[in-house]
């Protein structure tokens, strides 16, 4: 089980950092990777983040802003975001892929899914 927290409501320009703990099952040696999905429009990929870690990615929209880690000692990744714009305003999800898949930008490939944090950007 995954488990995203971290959502709020922010000003333009501000930051948060989301967080994903795995329950239940370690996701050592699973990509990790965070979608959002806005209003009125389909779930869209943010970033990932293979294991070790060496390996980011991000989507263009999001790229030089945000910043994917992962603890894994602590089982949980983290999505730093930074500069946040209105169009960033979204439910934000974590998912993770079976064991040594690499990440991917299709929200098919993943395997498990956490419930969703809301994250909304005043103007």
């Amino acid at each position: 089980q995954l488990q995203a927290s971290g959502g709020g409501l922010v000003q333009a320009g501000g930051s948060l950092r989301l967080s994903c703990a795995a329950s239940g099952r370690t996701f050592v040696g699973s990509a990790m990777a965070w979608f959002r999905q806005a209003p009125g429009k389909e779930r869209e990929f943010a970033a990932y983040i293979n294991w070790p870690g060496v390996r980011r990615y991000y989507a263009d929209s999001v790229k030089g802003r945000f910043t994917l880690s992962r603890d894994d000692a602590k089982n949980t990744v983290y999505l730093q975001m930074n500069s946040l714009k209105p169009e960033d305003t979204a439910v934000y999800y974590c998912a993770a892929r079976s064991r040594f898949s690499s990440g991917s930008v299709d929200l098919n490939a993943y395997d498990y899914w956490g419930q969703g944090t809301q994250v909304t950007v005043s103007s």
